[in-house]
């Protein structure tokens, strides 16, 4: 089993699209990025914990390849919008590839600015830096889509 991070805003949207991937084995929605030990949404809200709404995802490196799941994680945000993914706004929904490996690192990068010269002037402002300690979020944050039907 391996796993990926990413921030790409709203943790709720992200993880349904993950889960739905075959391969995939679970998701998780958490807090990553930031200062501050055990941060509750309130807190990352308030944006002064630095965190981003991120989810883990442990997956099947045999059935889906890192590669794809940065494919997903491109096509289902905009990551040429400076914290802000639709309506919602600050540093918590910001852009974020955080790897494990070095592998994971030059993937992403490699990533990236394929999708850069496909966009041509629209910069891609999403990050990409080294997993930080990864922070569940409250129960009711978790499958969020699955509990209360997907807007």
């Amino acid at each position: 089993m391996a796993k990926a991070m990413f921030g790409a805003g709203c943790f709720w949207g992200v993880e349904y699209n993950f889960s739905k991937v075959e391969g995939v084995n679970e998701v998780v929605s958490g807090y990553s990025g930031g200062k501050t030990d055990n941060p509750t949404y309130e807190q990352v809200c308030s944006s002064t914990t630095e965190h981003a709404e991120v989810v883990l995802i442990d997956y099947d490196s045999d059935v889906v390849s890192y590669d794809s799941l940065l494919n997903v994680f491109w096509e289902k945000h905009d990551p040429t919008t400076l914290n802000r993914q639709g309506v919602d706004v600050g540093t918590q929904y910001r852009s974020a590839i955080f790897y494990f490996t070095e592998a994971q690192k030059e993937i992403a990068k490699k990533s990236l600015g394929y999708l850069q010269n496909k966009l041509g002037e629209r910069k891609i402002v999403t990050e990409i830096s080294e997993a930080k300690e990864f922070w569940k979020a409250e129960d009711y944050h978790q499958k969020y889509f699955e509990k209360h039907g997907k807007h």
